[in-house]
């Protein structure tokens, strides 16, 4: 389990992974923080917002290091909940390690360039994604648009092992995971753009896509994301 995200680039964690981790009723938790609200919102805005999953939608709360600090402190010291506390202190300390190591590698002149040109590259990728899209329903797909989507997934999980939460994988990657990147950008454009010169069936087009970039992959072994180097904490 996740236990700190990125939001914003800045690390945070939610009233549903602590409930997790304490392993208590998310109920008990939500209960806690709003009994603290005032005290929490000295560390900073508190934000809720609310998930639907077919039921009853599910509200809970995000919260900063700050705030997840004072909360835990709220909280009976059992064995459970400390042992919680330590590997959420682990974790926010890697996250922000790793966030002020990607802020530096953005400030680099051949990061920039090579973020340039993947932008180039994935504007085309997406030019082209759409053309499949109005390929895919003319087809007969209903569910076309999640080609954008699908697509960037199949890729990053083909090349890359995401070790965490990011809006956009690509602004944390590595100059030279960019490159990786950028190759896999074109062999998606070239395969899809051959199978509609072919008409290939939509998901047929999708498949060799797909079976391009695993290719590839055995070629460029799958590296980690972030990759930064991040201080051990003892134990």
């Amino acid at each position: 389990m996740e236990l700190v995200v990125l939001e914003r680039n800045k690390p945070v964690t939610t009233s549903l992974i602590i409930a997790k981790g304490v392993k208590t009723e998310h109920h008990s938790v939500i209960s806690l923080i709003r009994r603290h609200i005032k005290n929490l919102e000295e560390f900073g805005t508190l934000e809720f917002q609310v998930r639907k999953s077919g039921g009853r939608p599910l509200e809970f709360a995000i919260l900063n290091e700050e705030q997840t600090t004072f909360l835990i402190t709220c909280m009976r010291n059992t064995k459970i909940v400390i042992d919680f506390k330590i590997k959420l202190v682990k974790e926010f300390y890697k996250m922000k390690n790793a966030i002020s190591a990607i802020l530096e590698r953005q400030t680099d002149e051949d990061w920039k360039r090579n973020r340039n040109i993947g932008r180039i590259v994935r504007t085309e990728e997406t030019d082209t994604i759409k053309e499949f899209v109005e390929y895919a329903k003319a087809q007969g797909s209903t569910k076309a648009e999640m080609y954008y989507a699908n697509i960037s997934k199949m890729e990053n999980k083909g090349l890359f092992l995401i070790q965490e939460k990011f809006k956009n994988v690509r602004d944390v990657l590595t100059g030279q995971q960019l490159q990786v990147l950028c190759s896999a950008d074109q062999i998606v454009i070239k395969a899809i753009k051959e199978g509609m010169s072919k008409n290939m069936n939509y998901k047929d087009i999708y498949v060799l896509a797909k079976e391009r970039i695993e290719i590839f992959s055995t070629i460029i072994p799958k590296t980690i994301v972030p990759m930064v180097e991040v201080k051990n904490i003892k134990e």
